[in-house]
């Protein structure tokens, strides 16, 4: 009797697997059970709804390569995770969920796995990422100058001043560690740098592009702050002979902190951190330094805490243009850090208007104005500062720091990063206060 069930067994097992289902049949089949949308429903739905998870569910390579749909509702979770990571993104059964693809073969897929799950409100984006992008709708990418290290190649911001714009996000291998602005002037006699990068290469690479354009030597080289991605660089520009000027707390952040600030940058850029090392700035100042450069009025300000104690400022008086650094940001949220002075840097944001600046280079987003900057940074603070303390008064705990409603800045860059971080970080900093 067991030989004979063990023979039927294998028999029905046989058959089971000899029948093959064809892949485009059974991708047609699962394009009858789901919800399926265009790119036009798509954005509507964006727009609409905010709170709407958005996931690309292709693999890391093709992020890089391609891009990706520049929405704030936008997730990276690969096909072969989502079932694994859903739950980080979706909190209940009816979360509004959309997935997508390249060419609407994996997504449907997907769609029809998180309707097994139990997951009621899904659909499919069956256009796909290409389609978004040829309708010339945002899309974000890794690199915008891949024959180099740099993430966006100098642009002129007025005459004789440019800045090589950093990606809006955190630092990563493919970016190069250039998530920051990285700046210079042309003078008579000179070039001013703002910023040494992040690393020996993107240091060089700067410069390759500086000598693109002028033949001048780099004097002073102005690290905005102490961080990897500001003073990394160091190293090179001192082998080219120019002056590292910093504030005077900066050069103790980085005195104090050195292999910290190095390990850190080394576990993202890896190879890319070859011939990098930490030195130490050659000049230091307190307020205010003003740089000794012909046909050109340069000062070098301290405006008071902000981002960190130590962010510093770079003011042309004659042009009425500001190198804010990291007093001021755009287009991204901007990150609260253990040493942030929240009521200090809202205090600073006064001598910064006072100035008058008509072009404003931010230390993250391209040029703008003052009314931009102070849309991602000032009003920023203010109101989270604000709701945070609406929590606290309330006798509310950390977990109602994270209801705070901010879907006004869900579409910022590093908003996803970012919100619940810095909500948390602004609730321990008031709570004993």
């Amino acid at each position: 009797m067991k030989h004979i069930l063990l023979i039927l067994f294998l028999f029905i097992n046989t058959t089971t697997h000899s029948e093959l289902v064809d892949s485009n049949k059974m991708l047609e089949t699962v394009n009858k059970q789901i919800v399926n949308i265009n790119t036009n429903q798509l954005k509507e739905i964006l727009d609409k709804d905010p709170y709407t998870v958005l996931i690309d569910v292709r693999t890391r390579d093709e992020i890089v390569e391609f891009g990706t749909i520049h929405r704030g509702q936008n997730k990276h979770v690969p096909r072969g995770s989502l079932e694994f990571q859903i739950g980080e993104h979706a909190v209940s059964e009816d979360t509004p969920i959309i997935v997508y693809c390249d060419n609407n073969r994996r997504s449907p897929l997907a769609a029809k796995a998180l309707m097994n799950m139990g997951y009621t409100n899904v659909k499919n984006y069956a256009d796909g990422f290409f389609k978004w992008k040829e309708a010339g709708l945002p899309y974000t990418i890794s690199d915008q100058a891949p024959d180099n290290a740099l993430f966006s190649n100098p642009i002129e911001v007025i005459k004789g001043v440019y800045s090589a714009i950093g990606a809006t996000q955190p630092a990563s291998y493919e970016n190069s560690g250039h998530n920051n602005n990285l700046s210079f002037i042309i003078a008579d006699d000179a070039v001013v740098v703002f910023n040494a990068g992040g690393s020996y290469l993107l240091a060089k690479t700067l410069h390759d592009k500086i000598k693109q354009i002028t033949n001048l030597p780099v004097k002073y080289v102005v690290l905005e702050n102490a961080q990897g991605h500001a003073m990394l660089g160091s190293n090179y520009w001192k082998e080219q002979g120019a002056v590292i000027i910093a504030h005077e707390y900066a050069a103790k952040i980085i005195k104090k902190r050195n292999e910290d600030i190095f390990d850190r940058a080394y576990r993202r850029l890896k190879d890319k951190m070859y011939k990098t090392k930490v030195v130490m700035p050659d000049q230091t100042f307190k307020d205010r330094l003003v740089l000794d450069v012909a046909g050109r009025k340069i000062e070098l300000l301290h405006l008071g805490p902000s981002h960190g104690p130590a962010d510093i400022q770079l003011w042309m008086p004659e042009e009425r243009l500001l190198i804010a650094g990291d007093l001021a940001f755009n287009v991204r949220v901007l990150p609260i850090l253990d040493h942030t002075d929240i009521r200090g840097w809202i205090e600073t944001w006064d001598k910064l208007e006072a100035l008058n600046a008509s072009v404003i280079i931010p230390g993250h987003g391209g040029p703008t104005d003052i009314k931009t900057v102070t849309k991602f940074t000032k009003d920023y603070l203010l109101y989270m500062l604000t709701e945070v303390e609406k929590v606290i008064d309330n006798d509310g705990e950390l977990i109602d720091a994270y209801k705070i409603d901010v879907s006004r800045f869900i579409q910022w860059d590093t908003f996803n990063e970012l919100s619940k971080r810095n909500a948390e970080r602004i609730f321990r900093k008031l709570e004993f206060e």
